[in-house]
């Protein structure tokens, strides 16, 4: 083949999927779980300063009423919630959506977590768990806890996808671009699209620009839900622009045309379209910011 000849970049091999090793054991950190940890605590970090923000949250003219905003306990609460939905979402998104039947013959691979296998679909509806649960615990709205999720959710996401990179997993399609890359996990050694990377921008550091915008420009919070129908528009709409560029999964496919990938998206865009209509028509929200209760010594 052609694309055989073209020069591309080697994948450095000074780049490993290990973080540091713990000495006098045969353990190691590997970059993947620490963008998780990294992800959920940066994520919990901006909420608690867009939180604290207030001029954020006060809309202009009449209101509807008023709807609490959580405090500084009750986002940590929410994080956690939010690592286990993600962890067991992810995990249970990978088996369910993508290699049922690997799992189906060999049950106690799924709990082999090390080997791989985390869907992003499935953590959302993780996520997505968190909130509901937290909408019922606590005297917060769902819609509130979505559009906090939605704020912090591309970090995770960025951070995420340069795990996928430094892993050398989920790479792209044979190409002929000036930056294509040539993974030393690939047994066909071909030049190929960083998809990561694209992802990395368009899931990440994007959807967060746009968000930032929203909030700080146009007072999106005072409308609880609009973020989170952003986040699940631009979400469907870059992951299904990015499935022409990344390699399809090694399972088989829905369609000829659509990958799984693209058909797991599309309805978030949808869905986001929904939300947004819904949340647009709604008068704006007052503001209450809950006070935790403070222990006495």
């Amino acid at each position: 083949m052609m694309i055989d000849l073209i020069t591309a970049i080697t994948f450095p091999e000074w780049i490993s999927d290990t973080a540091f090793s713990i000495p006098g054991t045969p353990l190691s950190v590997k970059w993947y779980g620490l963008a998780y940890i990294a992800g959920i605590f940066l994520a919990y970090r901006w909420a608690v300063r867009t939180v604290g923000n207030k001029a954020l949250w006060i809309p202009s003219g009449v209101t509807r009423g008023t709807e609490n905003i959580p405090d500084k306990v009750r986002l940590e609460d929410f994080a956690f919630f939010c690592l286990l939905g993600i962890m067991i979402g992810g995990r249970l998104g990978s088996v369910l959506l993508y290699d049922l039947p690997k799992y189906l013959n060999d049950p106690i691979s799924i709990l082999k977590v090390w080997e791989g296998g985390m869907a992003f679909h499935g953590g959302f509806a993780g996520v997505c768990a968190a909130v509901w649960y937290m909408s019922k615990k606590h005297n917060v709205s769902l819609w509130r806890w979505a559009d906090i999720v939605a704020l912090g959710a591309p970090i995770g996401l960025f951070l995420g996808r340069m795990a996928n990179f430094v892993n050398q997993e989920l790479w792209g399609r044979p190409t002929d671009v000036p930056w294509a890359f040539k993974f030393r996990t690939d047994p066909q050694w071909l030049p190929r699209h960083p998809s990561q990377l694209y992802e990395a921008f368009l899931e990440g550091i994007a959807i967060f620009v746009i968000l930032w915008i929203v909030t700080r420009k146009t007072k999106a919070l005072t409308k609880p839900g609009i973020c989170a129908g952003l986040f699940f528009l631009l979400y469907g709409v870059f992951r299904t622009f990015i499935e022409f560029f990344r390699e399809p999964d090694p399972i088989p496919q829905i369609h000829e045309f659509f990958t799984r990938g693209m058909l797991y998206s599309i309805p978030m865009i949808i869905i986001g379209l929904l939300i947004l209509r819904f949340a647009i028509k709604r008068a704006p929200a007052a503001p209450k910011h809950l006070q935790s209760p403070t222990k006495k010594p």
